[in-house]
């Protein structure tokens, strides 16, 4: 039983790390370079809600606040789900090789984040500047290199 859990654990504890890790380097970027905070999370909250008929509750103002608490939540959601995934494929044997593994997580992570803004017609990586892509790229590594790390550091300290 052990066995078959450690790597959903190992694999939610390495996503929230990174994500975390996304977090403050996105948020670093704002303060740095005093760009706006995005509403993209916000706004695939409230088209969700529209496309899975969910009511979000409370007036106008009470529901505005929710969904600027959901928001974050779902990438908090997203970044654990996508660790637990990594992690299942680690244990699995897959990606063979470490630096393959670093280039998954990265892959995956861009993928998982950009397909369902683009998918719900949000937003299109297509059209982004440069500065775009660097202000979403960077995150999205960091976010692999310290989920696969935290990973293969819990691995090898449940090994001992």
């Amino acid at each position: 039983m052990i066995r078959v859990l450690r790597p959903l654990l190992h694999g939610a504890v390495a996503g929230l790390a990174g994500t975390t890790a996304l977090n403050i380097a996105g948020y670093a970027d704002i303060a740095l370079r005093g760009r706006p905070v995005s509403e993209t999370p916000e706004i695939t909250v409230r088209t969700l809600a529209e496309k899975l008929r969910v009511r979000i509750p409370g007036d106008d103002q009470v529901r505005e606040n929710r969904i600027a608490g959901l928001a974050p939540l779902t990438g908090y959601t997203v970044g654990l789900g996508m660790g637990v995934a990594l992690s299942v494929a680690q244990a699995a044997g897959w990606p063979p090789t470490q630096a393959s593994r670093y280039a998954f997580a990265s892959l995956f992570a861009l993928t998982v984040t950009n397909a369902p803004i683009m998918l719900l017609g949000i937003s299109d990586p297509r059209t982004w500047a440069p500065s775009d892509w660097v202000s979403d790229i960077i995150p999205h590594v960091l976010f692999a290199v310290v989920t696969v790390r935290v990973m293969e550091k819990m691995e090898a300290a449940s090994l001992r």
